[in-house]
């Protein structure tokens, strides 16, 4: 949770997980800090492992100086040239590159687990997440989908993620749920529910005053007037009507999908709001997968990650991209600056009451 009171011009102190050390999170990581002029941008804090940092730096060539230790972020400063980090993984962890194991998923949910502790006691502004392989992470104290749903549980909030890259961004009204569980899950009250969460996260983290959002089809051709299914009468054209006329979101459609994601109407809009996960993250990553990111809205702190997974197929081979880690870092520090802004303007506006 970003510090109150922290001045505006002193570098924001963010902290990166190392995710699946078996994946191209430490490719990526190492790619991105080995550009000392993001540290003119923000302090970078990896949660991780200095073996398995040093194992990547020579299996992979790739020169960079070790990065300083230190064994809490109050100890990270704005003004050394050296990223920063926190181990969070005994000495003897073994790394099997391209392989999900036990071990590479306890390291992930160690990391995962002592920056969020640092991020909820108001030790980092924000927090950007390395892929994880949610079938390696222990069961036991990982019972999630996913880092969106962790994260809802440690902060007591119902977020919801948003895929964004430059001025397309993509939200789902069912995300990791099977898809036969799509059309018995997808309801009115729902599509409206995350219609309006979406429109806040636009206004507040985007700074989008009035957001136009497309809500998209469930059938092919959106239906076809009940050829090819009801629910876009029955469930979605009332969902837009009660969010347009009853919650003041400028929400439009429903857009069959595939004629939507092709034409250039699609820069019209500022958000997408699609039925089901690979409806609106396939073409997505797609059109952006070396700059997406992946933002949780709906939480008290600031989280990102870049759009890709762990790549298991590439791992080792040099060629995996840093390009959305650091849009995902660059993501980070835009919103919490917007938030803080925000808090300032309203502060000020109470101030003159």
């Amino acid at each position: 949770m970003v510090e109150k009171g922290k001045d505006m011009d002193q570098r924001l102190k963010i902290g990166i997980t190392h995710g699946d050390i078996n994946g191209v999170s430490y490719e990526v990581i190492l790619k991105m800090l080995q550009d000392t002029r993001l540290l003119e941008l923000f302090t970078p804090v990896v949660y991780g492992s200095a073996k398995v940092a040093g194992y990547y730096r020579k299996a992979l060539n790739i020169e960079s100086e070790p990065w300083n230790r230190i064994k809490h972020p109050s100890e990270a400063v704005d003004t050394d040239s050296t990223p920063y980090l926190i181990n969070c993984t005994d000495d003897d962890i073994q790394v099997e590159m391209g392989k999900p194991t036990a071990a590479g998923g306890s390291a992930a949910y160690a990391a995962l687990d002592e920056a969020t502790t640092d991020l909820l006691n108001g030790d980092l502004d924000a927090l950007v997440t390395a892929p994880i392989n949610k079938s390696a992470m222990p069961s036991d104290l990982f019972p999630y989908k996913g880092h969106t749903a962790y994260l809802g549980a440690r902060s007591n909030s119902k977020p919801h993620m948003i895929l964004a890259a430059k001025n397309t961004r993509v939200a789902l009204v069912t995300e990791h749920i099977a898809l036969s569980d799509v059309v018995t899950e997808i309801t009115s009250d729902l599509i409206v529910k995350k219609g309006i969460a979406l429109r806040d996260a636009l206004v507040q983290d985007f700074d989008i005053a009035s957001p136009r959002i497309a809500v998209m089809s469930i059938n092919p051709h959106a239906g076809d007037n009940g050829l090819i299914g009801e629910e876009e009468n029955r469930i979605i054209a009332p969902a837009i009507a009660r969010l347009r006329n009853e919650e003041g979101v400028f929400a439009f459609g429903p857009f069959a999908a595939d004629g939507f994601w092709g034409s250039a109407s699609r820069g019209n809009y500022d958000a997408i709001l699609a039925m089901y996960h690979d409806q609106g993250l396939a073409p997505f990553k797609l059109l952006a997968m070396d700059e997406g990111v992946n933002f949780t809205a709906g939480l008290p702190f600031v989280r990102t990650s870049p759009a890709h997974g762990t790549g298991y197929d590439i791992v080792g081979k040099g060629i995996a991209s840093e390009r959305s880690l650091r849009e995902a870092c660059f993501m980070a520090i835009d919103i919490v600056r917007r938030r803080k802004a925000n808090e300032r303007l309203k502060k000020g506006a109470l101030n003159q009451q």
